[in-house]
């Protein structure tokens, strides 16, 4: 992404109210369909590309309203999060979840200590973490099983590839965006299922 530009999520149900609201800060705003988004250029020389979600292309009218419309959740689809805190999965059917699970697993943080002490405390450390990536690779193993649709991850980067080399999740087809979440809550958990199904507007604010 290039200087003065920025990504944020758009509920479909906004999307309409959002374009308004960057024509009352920038000018005029001409729409176009490009590259399978919608694309706005404004009279100051700000633009923004929305894309619909689970990397869906759109090839309607170039209308905020059509646009949002099209935006439709799959009817079999997951989110799964990770950091070395906890994890959090969800299986979903369009908006509503059909299944999920919120774990949390205690791992030691780093040690100033030195020497053996210092070598006992990092093995305890990585057998705690590999043990909650084990968890959490159960867990989104059986409420995942059978997945047809696309999986959006979350969390911690290296957690997510660790837990996704489990066998079982090879399979799952992954889709951007990846989510920057704090250690897996329910709160947390559907703020990202929220943002997940989200527009993805990219703005490029003229200098």
């Amino acid at each position: 992404m290039t200087a003065g530009a920025a990504s944020v999520p758009v509920p479909a149900a906004r999307m309409a109210r959002w374009v308004l609201n960057f024509q009352g800060r920038h000018g005029a705003t001409a729409l176009t369909v490009t590259d399978g988004a919608l694309a706005g250029v404004a009279a100051d020389g700000s633009s923004f590309s929305a894309r619909l979600p689970f990397e869906q292309r759109y090839a309607g009218l170039p209308d905020a309203d059509a646009f949002a419309a099209a935006a439709a959740a799959p009817d079999d689809w997951g989110v799964l999060l990770v950091r070395k805190g906890g994890f959090a999965v969800a299986r979903l059917a369009g908006e509503q979840t059909t299944d999920s699970k919120v774990g949390q697993r205690h791992v030691q943080g780093r040690t100033k200590a030195g020497g053996q002490s210092q070598q006992r405390f990092a093995r305890r450390r990585d057998n705690q973490a590999r043990q909650a990536f084990e968890a959490a690779a159960d867990h989104a193993a059986r409420i995942l099983d059978g997945l047809a649709g696309p999986l959006v991850t979350g969390g911690d980067h290296a957690a997510v590839t660790e837990v996704l080399e489990d066998p079982r999740l090879r399979r799952h087809r992954v889709v951007p965006p990846f989510l920057s979440v704090p250690d897996p809550r329910r709160g947390v958990l559907e703020r990202a299922v929220s943002d997940a199904a989200a527009l993805r507007v990219e703005v490029h604010n003229a200098d």
